[in-house]
C-alpha cells in the first residue's frame, strides 16, 4: 500500500484522537517500518490493519467507522492535491464514472507498483448509480467514505448502500449511491 495512503491515515487519527495518543499507539503496535511513512514509500498492508485494530480498541468506534470515516478524510485530501479530477466533471456520478479509466490510469503513470482497486459503474440513473468495488484488501467502507466526500465536493445529498456478494470472479461489493431529492 502506498505510503501517502498511511501518512494521511496517520495525520486524520492525530487530529481525531490527538497526536500523543497516536504516537503511543504506533509505539505499541510495534511496526515493521516503525510508523515512519514516506509519501512514495510502499508498505504491507498489514500494517494499515494493525493500525486499525489498535486504534478501534483504544478508542471504542468500529473498525468500519473508522476506515469509513478515514475514506471522508482522504477524499478532502485528494480533492485538495488532486483539484483537477474534481473540476474535470460536471456532477457526482460523472466523476464516480472517471474513477476506474481515467482517475486510476493517471495514478497508475505516477505510481507504476500502486495495487488500486476496482471501481467501476454497473449501472447509472439520474438519482441514483451502482459502483462494483472489487480488491483484495476489502476496503469497501473506505470506498464509501471517498464517495461520500465526492459527494460533499458536489453539494450532493446522498445515501450509500452496500451489498457484498461473490461471483466466479470472487467477491465484490455493489456500492449504491441514491441521490437524496
Amino acid at each position: 500500500m502506498k505510503g501517502i495512503v498511511f501518512a494521511e491515515f496517520i495525520e486524520h487519527a492525530s487530529s481525531a484522537f490527538g497526536e500523543d495518543e497516536i504516537e503511543d499507539l504506533i509505539d505499541e503496535c510495534d511496526l515493521p517500518s516503525g510508523g515512519a511513512y514516506t509519501a512514495v514509500g510502499t508498505y504491507d498492508f498489514q500494517e494499515m490493519v494493525t493500525l486499525v485494530t489498535a486504534l478501534s480498541k483504544q478508542t471504542g468506534v468500529s473498525v468500519d467507522d473508522l476506515i469509513h470515516g478515514f475514506g471522508v478524510y482522504l477524499g478532502g485530501s485528494f480533492r485538495d492535491r488532486f483539484r483537477d479530477f474534481f473540476d474535470q466533471q460536471a456532477s457526482l456520478f460523472d466523476f464516480l464514472d472517471s474513477v476506474e479509466n481515467h482517475i486510476h490510469v493517471e495514478v497508475r503513470k505516477l505510481y507504476a507498483d500502486a495495487e488500486l482497486p476496482s471501481l467501476k459503474m454497473v449501472s447509472r440513473g439520474e438519482n441514483e448509480a451502482v459502483l462494483r468495488y472489487r480488491s483484495k484488501r476489502c476496503l469497501a467502507q473506505l470506498a464509501s467514505g471517498l464517495i461520500q466526500s465526492a459527494a460533499n465536493h458536489f453539494d450532493d445529498q446522498v445515501e450509500v448502500v452496500m451489498d457484498h456478494a461473490k461471483d466466479e470472479c470472487g467477491t465484490f461489493t455493489d456500492i449504491k449511491v441514491r441521490r437524496q431529492t
